[in-house]
């Protein structure tokens, strides 16, 4: 199968490039001042997406005043593949540009968009996502943080865990409970909480494959005021929005697998590390996520998203990049890497740095087996709306 676009695809394309080449920083292809999580973000980094969004080239498929030019979904394929080729990013607050914003854009009042979601977009604040909780793990709809409507606001009380960024981001799209006698998905209800709110604790930790790095978070709620202004969708209307929400996180997760993928087999060439049996592996992985992957955006440029199927995607994408870095760090340990295939440091948009830290790279895979939905929950969507068994 051969696959290309269309003429005015590749122009899109053309003119990206173009772009790129006149304006992208030096700061952004060299080791410069890094984010210290996924909800800081650099000067000089908050100058580029202002650009970005200044000239529509931020998120291609938004409407111009947000950042964007109204592009399709093949000319919003081609704008991550050029920005994955030259390994750069175009926000270091993913979350908040990819997710929260969206979310914003698609639920959020007018003034919320003007508020909240221009801002996050244009940099000028950033924003993290509260779901999971201690007693809840992957299971949104057992949250147990409670939201009581007082007069023109809510009180919230509760904790959040695995918060991405919170520390360092201005506002926090929390998912609680508004009414404990309900159904556990219909009592749920989405609130714009700032941290910097009273009753407002971020409280980063470490993770176990960098310890230099501190991005995920509990976050404690106790007693915190959010005006009824900041609730986004209706009073437990809080589903909607969390699938919404999930949505745009997974429409084009396998497209950063793939692009993972295909930088690892990149990293390696001929007579360097890794057998033919693990190399062959790796590329008929990256090839397939590829494949089904373009299937999939051919469906969406028609109209017709393919929900269920963006869970084969993830459970293939996920798995294969776990499997991809295991294979690499056992073949870089056996050609010579010894203890520095264990501890050298790991940065896919530091090309210079990108072919070390391959442990670091496997212990991380296993977030992508749980971020975007576990595999397990992937697992069960696949059976029950891809092959029609019966839920157990």
């Amino acid at each position: 199968m051969q696959l290309r676009f269309d003429d005015d695809v590749e122009a899109f394309r053309a003119e990206f490039i173009a772009f790129l080449d006149q304006h992208l920083p030096a700061e952004a292809e060299a080791a410069a001042e890094r984010s210290r999580s996924t909800s800081h973000v650099p000067e000089w980094a908050r100058r580029w997406q202002r650009l970005q969004f200044d000239h529509g080239w931020l998120l291609p498929g938004n409407p111009p005043e947000f950042g964007g030019r109204n592009a399709g979904v093949l000319e919003q394929l081609v704008h991550r593949e050029e920005l994955a080729r030259r390994r750069i990013y175009h926000a270091f607050n993913p979350q908040g540009v990819g997710i929260i914003a969206a979310s914003l854009l698609s639920f959020g009042t007018d003034e919320q968009k003007r508020r909240w979601a221009v801002p996050i977009l244009r940099a000028e604040m950033t924003a993290s996502l509260g779901m999971s909780e201690p007693g809840a793990g992957s299971d949104l709809a057992g949250l147990a943080t409670r939201a009581v409507l007082d007069g023109d606001h809510f009180v919230v009380n509760g904790q959040k865990v695995w918060t991405s960024g919170a520390h360092d981001a201005d506002v926090i799209l929390t998912f609680v409970r508004t009414d404990p006698e309900a159904p556990k998905h219909n009592g749920i209800s989405a609130l714009l909480i700032p941290t910097d709110s009273p009753g407002v604790t971020c409280s980063p930790f470490a993770c176990v494959y960098d310890r230099n790095e501190l991005d995920f978070n509990e976050v404690f709620l106790t007693d915190v005021a959010v005006p009824a202004a900041n609730l986004v969708g209706p009073v437990n209307g809080g589903w909607k929005v969390a699938n919404g929400s999930l949505g745009h996180e997974r429409t084009m997760m396998w497209l950063q697998f793939a692009n993972r993928l295909g930088q690892t087999l990149e990293s390696f060439r001929p007579g360097k590390a890794l057998g033919r049996d693990a190399y062959a592996s790796i590329a008929m992985d990256y090839q397939a996520l590829r494949l089904l992957g373009s299937a999939a955006l051919a469906k969406a440029a028609r109209g017709d998203t393919d929900v269920p199927g963006l869970s084969v995607l993830k459970v293939l994408g996920a798995e294969a990049e776990q499997n991809a870095y295991l294979q690499a760090l056992q073949d870089a340990g056996r050609d010579g890497l010894g203890d520095r295939a264990m501890t050298a440091p790991y940065n896919p948009y530091s090309p210079g740095q990108f072919t070390a830290g391959w442990f670091t790279r496997y212990i991380g895979s296993f977030a992508g087996t749980i971020a975007g939905g576990t595999s397990e929950i992937q697992r069960n969507i696949i059976a029950q709306h891809v092959l029609g068994l019966p839920a157990r």
